[in-house]
């Protein structure tokens, strides 16, 4: 059995009563988009989000219908940005199944988008669930702007540290501390609670998505090289940045022009990938990961021990040690 069932296994009542939930908001009584909406359902992909919500609720030992409809809430609010950043990135594939965009056009795809959106924000509000819209509001704004700094930075390529941690704790560990913070909201702890729960969820996300670059330049096992995506899209993620802040200046103009010029050139491309991995870049990066990821442990522990927390500790360990 692995990991993620064994944590799945202690939960299966409310995972179920999650997915009747999750089910029945998004249905629609037009035809094409309750087509599209049960195609969505079938691709879905581990699931990971409504763990973190429901354990976040354990934690307090409230697992409510609240908690249900904030998983739901939360699921929604990242379908929606999934269908929505297939459009932008023009991706045909996710998870290995046609994106909606691929299926059924940019049109239906962004309306889709919208609607689950909306649905989630109606389940909020049709329920004075005012709480975890705010929390999950939040997240969204967030990840708009994370995205639009992360845009406006490849024009110039002039990414501190700094600014790449501001990128990532807005674009991606939003999403993960809304998921401890709704969790813990809808267990009716009170407002500092849910704050140390969002922080915790903040951090684990920020060692999640440092994870995810150094996948960029580790060798994949199909080609044996690294991917190098992130420098094809302009992207300036950590093991990158940690190199440039250590070389020399005509260095870093020969590295910055590859990256805004020659960004489609596979051997020069390859040059920068291995300057990186024998700069100590990505020992640089992993280091940062951990102490997220042991900082944001160590905040939970602060919580008394029982079967949640060290769910939610496994989970944390778990996405961020994952393989791929």
């Amino acid at each position: 059995m692995s990991d993620l069932k064994k944590l799945k296994k202690p939960i299966e009542g409310h995972l179920k009563e999650f997915q009747k939930v999750f089910r029945k908001t998004a249905k629609s009584k037009i035809y094409l988009l309750d087509i599209i909406t049960k195609y969505i359902l079938k691709s879905k992909g581990k699931q990971i989000r409504p763990l973190f919500v429901i354990y976040s609720a354990l934690l307090f030992d409230n697992v409510n219908t609240s908690t249900y409809r904030a998983a739901t809430l939360i699921e929604l609010m990242h379908t929606a940005t999934v269908v929505h950043d297939d459009v932008v990135d023009d991706s045909m594939q996710r998870r290995g199944r046609f994106s909606i965009n691929a299926l059924w056009k940019n049109k239906i795809a962004v309306l889709v988008g919208d609607y689950l959106l909306s649905r989630g924000m109606l389940l909020a509000l049709e329920n004075k669930d005012y709480h975890l819209l705010e929390i999950v509001s939040k997240a969204v704004k967030d990840m708009s702007e994370g995205e639009l700094l992360q845009i406006e930075k490849a024009r110039k390529l002039d990414i501190s540290e700094e600014i790449y941690y501001e990128i990532i704790r807005q674009k991606t560990a939003s999403l993960l501390a809304s998921c401890f913070a709704t969790g813990a909201a809808s267990a009716c702890v009170d407002d500092d609670v849910a704050n140390k729960m969002h922080r915790i969820g903040e951090l684990a996300g920020m060692a999640f998505q440092i994870k995810d670059d150094l996948f960029d330049f580790q060798k994949t096992s199909i080609t044996g090289k690294p991917t190098g995506i992130d420098i094809k899209e302009k992207k300036m993620t950590l093991p990158l940045i940690h190199l440039l802040n250590n070389s020399s200046s005509a260095e870093k103009r020969k590295m910055i022009n590859i990256v805004k010029r020659h960004n489609n050139n596979r051997e020069k491309v390859e040059w920068l990938m291995d300057r990186v991995n024998n700069s100590g870049g990505m020992e640089y990066a992993e280091n940062k990961m951990n102490q997220f990821k042991d900082e944001a442990i160590s905040l939970l522990r602060e919580f008394p021990e029982n079967q949640a927390r060290n769910a939610l500790e496994e989970l944390v360990v778990y996405s961020i040690e994952r393989k791929k």
